[in-house]
């Protein structure tokens, strides 16, 4: 894994698009006159993060990591639990078990990963059955713990579950699956705003999140493409 030449491979408009999502986060974070450092870090990793993956570097396994890790903190700190639990009990470990895969399976021996666009009978049962599973799970551990919005949150663990399976697959639907959990943070995190306006780059950080999952898809579909040759 060859930090220095994955970010050299980033093409104009790749470098546009983190530039741009950084000033957004950035804008946001000032505007509303936000003290809160922990969040502004933790945004800033994780659409950095976001480019990485994009184009299929292990490089952005590690970012998510320490994204999965600081952002567990800020919302314990809401008593957002169930996002708590999610990243730091299934999201943090999955990205660990990701960053093996993809290092494991390198196309034709580059920095980016070889895509894996078939699932299969198996894997695909495999992810119904053990993702009602976590859902019904984390859905009574975040109801006994009086989580702040709960339905929303329990919609978070099964779109975050699902989104990092993917990921530990090589599959390229799993930017459309963290696509589909960004748009459930955006309305976790606007009730959290409408609380306290510190928490409003959080909201933006998601809305950037979004737009650059989406990206992170297009990416994908074209590598395997292009690698199928």
């Amino acid at each position: 894994m060859n930090i220095l030449k994955a970010i050299k491979s980033l093409s104009k408009f790749e470098i546009c698009l983190w530039s741009s999502s950084v000033l957004i986060i950035l804008a946001s974070f000032f505007l509303s006159h936000g003290s809160d450092y922990i969040s502004l870090t933790a945004s800033l990793i994780g659409v950095t993060s976001l480019i990485f993956l994009a184009r299929g570097f292990a490089f952005g396994q590690i970012l998510m990591i320490i994204f999965s890790t600081i952002y567990g903190v800020i919302s314990f700190r809401f008593q957002y639990y169930g996002e708590m639990l999610t990243y730091l009990g299934m999201t943090l470990p999955m990205s660990v078990i990701s960053l093996v895969s993809w290092l494991r399976h390198p196309f034709k021996k580059s920095a980016e990963v070889e895509v894996s666009s078939k699932l299969g009978g198996k894997k695909i049962a495999f992810l119904i059955v053990s993702s009602i599973i976590v859902t019904a799970i984390f859905y009574f551990i975040l109801k006994a713990l009086g989580t702040a919005n709960l339905i929303p949150s329990t919609v978070s663990v099964l779109t975050s579950y699902i989104a990092a399976a993917l990921t530990a697959f090589r599959n390229p639907y799993f930017a459309l699956g963290y696509a589909t959990n960004d748009i459930v943070l955006v309305v976790l995190w606007i009730l959290a705003t409408l609380t306290d306006i510190s928490y409003l780059p959080m909201t933006v950080c998601f809305i950037v999140f979004f737009v650059n999952d989406m990206y992170g898809f297009i990416c994908w579909k074209k590598m395997a493409k292009r690698q199928k040759g």
